[in-house]
């Protein structure tokens, strides 16, 4: 796993605009293979069988939210250790240290930079896999 690089992307958006922003910043700009999931439900059924190196999620939606999501993808064996990352415009620190304590291994504040949105997920994975290492 140390040498495992990062691309392909589980990214779970409610937003349709938020949702373009990300896949032009993540597809484009990133070279990242990206599935787009509208709810915690759609990615549910998706990841399973995308099989992602890493998932992004939002954490305010309609319906299952992120953490409710990221509790059942944690159910799912062949996504119970998967790295999970927040995006939320709640960052405050209290908020962050919960979605860590959910399961979280970083939280991207909302609005993000897509220009630098890849560049923060390659950091983040290079963090995982260090943290990874025994």
């Amino acid at each position: 796993m140390a040498d495992k690089s990062l691309q392909r992307i589980l990214y779970v958006e409610d937003e349709p605009d938020i949702q373009a922003v990300a896949r032009i910043a993540l597809e484009a700009v990133g070279g990242f293979e990206l599935h787009v999931c509208n709810s915690g439900q759609e990615a549910l059924d998706a990841a399973p069988s995308f099989d992602p190196d890493l998932i992004l999620l939002d954490v305010m939606m309609p319906g299952m939210d992120g953490p409710s999501t990221l509790s059942a993808l944690r159910e799912l064996p062949a996504l119970s250790k998967t790295p999970v990352v927040f995006m939320t415009a709640k960052v405050q620190n209290a908020e962050v240290a919960h979605y860590r304590q959910l399961g979280a291994v970083d939280v991207i504040a909302k609005p993000f930079d897509p220009m630098t949105l890849s560049t923060t997920l390659h950091g983040i994975w290079k963090t995982y896999l260090d943290e990874a290492r025994p």
